[in-house]
């Protein structure tokens, strides 16, 4: 749910104000690196803490915790809209630090293919006087077979054993 500033002006402090109204848009994108990641983790302590609040003011109504303060809370839905704008500054903030880095992955990818389609461009084709195959031009070729026994060994000697084992002739 989309809030406006005043609401969210009216849920933080002045503090906390400044950092949500420096997660949008117009000057999310004009922070650098550096001010983008302090932004998103100085968001994140803020975010952390008014959740951590809320969950204890929500222990205290249900009365599973003592009391912190001087009175026992008696309602915790400011502090979890206050952790609400928060999560969405952060979660702004976060994106826009991903598609940087995105965008800079890309980059360096884009940079390393041209880089190496300049280097195979320079090496020259060395395709061009290799053959297609092994026959090229001469049609196919016997392969000779090293396994197999010397000629002549299966039709002498190797059948008389084999007539051996097998009992005779049939």
């Amino acid at each position: 749910m989309s809030r406006s500033s005043r609401h969210e002006a009216r849920l933080l402090s002045v503090d906390e104000a400044d950092l949500v109204a420096r997660s949008h848009h117009p000057r999310l994108g004009e922070a650098d690196d550096g001010g983008l990641a302090e932004l998103v983790a100085r968001l994140r302590a803020s975010r952390d803490r008014a959740r951590d609040i809320s969950r204890r003011q929500r222990r205290e109504l249900r009365g599973k915790a003592a009391p912190s303060g001087a009175r026992a809370a008696t309602d915790n839905t400011g502090t979890r809209r206050k952790a609400a704008v928060l999560a969405a500054a952060v979660k702004r903030a976060s994106k826009e630090s991903e598609r940087r880095r995105n965008a800079r992955a890309r980059g360096r990818l884009i940079t390393s293919s041209r880089r190496a389609l300049a280097m195979k461009q320079a090496a020259g084709d060395h395709g061009l006087a290799r053959p297609t195959s092994r026959t090229a031009h001469d049609g196919m070729q016997a392969v000779p077979n090293d396994g197999l026994a010397p000629s002549g060994a299966l039709d002498s000697a190797g059948h008389e054993i084999a007539r051996r084992r097998g009992g005779g002739p049939r």
